[in-house]
């Protein structure tokens, strides 16, 4: 297999699609409702997708390739930060678990902006429910543990392709 910085960068575009699509599965077709906490994994995930997609559509050369994999990366950074604080809420004693709150759209509609990201990565009651698991580790662990394979994956995009070229 080739290991160039194109086919990698749009294979991790293609792992977000497939863990957006996954997300949207659950929603539309399992009755699973996502949480704030949920729905800003979500935009996490879209935005190291969309890095991912640049990079593979604009192909870059040098300090470019690494402009693009940081993108993504920080979009993973940042997705993986939120799923740790929702694998957290979801791990707390049950008298310490924050009182539920209202809904996102209920949110955005009353309140700045700003106000409601600091409201949503506090986490409430709703976000503490566990809805599922598999293997025994809920969809927050799960997609913390795809956040972590899109920050490697966006260092190997840049590193592979040099690997490659150094093969005699």
């Amino acid at each position: 297999m080739t290991s160039s910085y194109r086919l990698l960068s749009f294979l991790g575009f293609l792992g977000c699609v497939g863990g957006l699509a996954f997300a949207l599965y659950l929603q539309h077709f399992k009755g699973f409702e996502p949480c704030p906490m949920c729905i800003f994994q979500r935009v996490a995930m879209a935005a190291a997708g969309a890095f991912f997609l640049l990079g593979a559509i604009h192909g870059p050369k040098g300090g470019g390739r690494w402009v693009y994999a940081s993108l993504a990366g920080l979009g993973a950074i940042g997705g993986a930060l939120i799923a740790a604080r929702h694998v957290w809420l979801q791990n707390l004693p049950a008298d310490q678990v924050p009182a539920c709150g209202p809904t996102l759209d209920y949110l955005l509609g009353m309140l700045p902006v700003m106000e409601v990201v600091q409201m949503v990565l506090k986490g409430d009651g709703n976000c503490a429910k566990i809805d599922a698991q598999w293997l025994g580790l809920s969809l927050p662990t799960w997609t913390l543990v795809a956040f972590i394979a899109l920050i490697l994956w966006a260092l190997l995009t840049v590193v592979l392709p040099k690997m490659a070229q150094r093969r005699p």
